[in-house]
C-alpha cells in the first residue's frame, strides 16, 4: 500500500482511542465457537475492537494493520490493560502471515481477494475463520464503500473460502423486512481441515 493510503488510516485513527468499539457481530454473536485458549489474528484490524475482544477471552492475540497510529494505540492500551495482544503495522499486501499458525483468524470490512489462500494458509489444522464484509446487494441506505471492488459479490464469500468447512454462513440479501436482520453484509465462520 502506498504512504498516502498509510496517511489517510494514521489521519483516521489520530483522534480515536482503542476499546470504544465493540466487536463485531460474526465474533459477539458466536463467541462460543471460539477456542478456550490459542493463537488468534486480527487482519485489517484498525483500533482491533475484534482483537481486544479476542485477547480478554485469553488468545494471544496479533493484529495487523496498515496504520502506525493504530498500531502504536493498541499496543500502549494492551500494555496498560494487561491483554495478550500485540500489535503491528504493515502493507497487508506483502505482509509475510506464518503457516499454520493461528487457532482464529478474523477479518471484518476488509476485501482482498487475493489474499484468502494466504490467510487459509495461515490458520492452523482445526483452526477457523471470521470473516465479515461488505455486500455488492444492498438496501437504499447502504454504509461502507461505494467501490463495488470492495464489495462482495452474492455467494462470493463462500467461494473465496471454498477449501475450508463452512460452520456457520449468513447473506440475507434483499429477502423480507429490510428493516431486519443482516443487511449489506455477509458473514463466513470456516474451519480448516483437522
Amino acid at each position: 500500500m502506498s504512504e498516502p493510503t498509510r496517511d489517510k488510516w494514521n489521519r483516521l485513527y489520530a483522534e480515536a482511542q482503542p476499546g470504544g468499539a465493540e466487536a463485531a457481530a460474526i465474533l459477539s454473536d458466536y463467541a462460543h465457537l471460539l477456542p478456550a485458549q490459542g493463537t488468534a489474528l486480527d487482519f485489517a484490524c484498525g483500533l482491533s475492537p475484534d482483537g481486544l475482544f479476542l485477547a480478554h477471552r485469553g488468545l494471544e492475540t496479533l493484529a495487523v494493520d496498515i496504520s502506525d497510529v493504530a498500531a502504536d494505540k493498541l499496543n500502549g492500551y494492551a500494555s496498560e490493560h494487561g491483554l495478550p495482544l500485540r500489535a503491528e503495522a504493515a502493507d497487508l499486501l506483502t505482509y509475510a502471515l506464518p503457516s499454520r499458525h493461528f487457532d482464529v483468524i478474523v477479518v471484518v470490512h476488509y476485501l482482498e481477494r487475493d489474499l484468502a489462500p494466504t490467510l487459509v494458509e495461515a490458520l492452523k489444522p482445526g483452526g477457523l475463520l471470521f470473516y465479515q464484509t461488505f455486500t455488492r446487494t444492498v438496501t437504499p441506505d447502504y454504509s461502507g464503500p461505494r467501490n463495488e471492488s470492495f464489495r462482495l459479490a452474492d455467494g462470493e464469500l463462500l467461494q473465496l473460502f471454498a477449501g475450508l468447512t463452512p460452520v456457520v454462513y449468513r447473506e440475507e440479501g434483499l429477502i423480507g423486512d429490510l428493516s431486519h436482520g443482516l443487511r449489506n453484509e455477509a458473514q463466513l465462520i470456516a474451519q480448516r481441515a483437522a
